[in-house]
């Protein structure tokens, strides 16, 4: 597989952008574990090798375990998922699947688990990681090329340009 073109070299701006989006979700008060299985979740649903390269070596680096990463695609019928990563994973595939909108149960699902300004950070986590999503697959970014720590020399990289 080789990649179709560099395309954060040719558009450096919004890739800024999206790195701040990383920056902000960072430190945003959600789990970053949560965060990492809403990535790696949202990457199997829309079928991108990358990103799910990338994020699943970056939980494993922050301590995720293997059963739970196995199971992800399939965490409902697991008891491995706490109820509030439950929420979020229901809340992943229900905004990364948007077509029918979020049904009200599921809000309230949500809801329960997260504080207002806690979903709308879930949903922009949720957002961010589809965008990255389109990238990397309509541009055949190459898996196995990312090690979790080039990621702080990426960013930089970026805010440099």
């Amino acid at each position: 597989m080789q990649p179709r073109l560099n395309y954060p070299a040719l558009a450096t701006e919004p890739i800024k952008l999206m790195y701040g989006l990383g920056k902000y979700l960072a430190n945003c008060g959600l789990e970053h574990g949560l965060l990492e299985l809403v990535k790696i979740r949202a990457s199997q649903i829309n079928g991108c090798a990358y990103c799910l390269d990338m994020h699943t070596q970056d939980a494993r680096a922050d301590g995720e375990t293997e059963r739970r990463i196995y199971a992800l695609n399939a965490w409902r019928e697991t008891p491995f998922f706490t109820d509030r990563e439950r929420a979020a994973l229901a809340w992943t595939e229900a905004v990364t699947q948007i077509t029918g909108g979020v049904s009200d149960a599921l809000y309230e699902e949500a809801r329960g688990q997260f504080s207002e300004k806690e979903l709308v950070d879930l949903t922009w986590a949720v957002i961010t990681i589809n965008g990255w999503n389109r990238a990397a697959i309509s541009f055949r970014s190459v898996p196995g090329t990312y090690k979790p720590e080039h990621r702080a020399q990426m960013a930089a990289a970026v805010e440099r340009a």
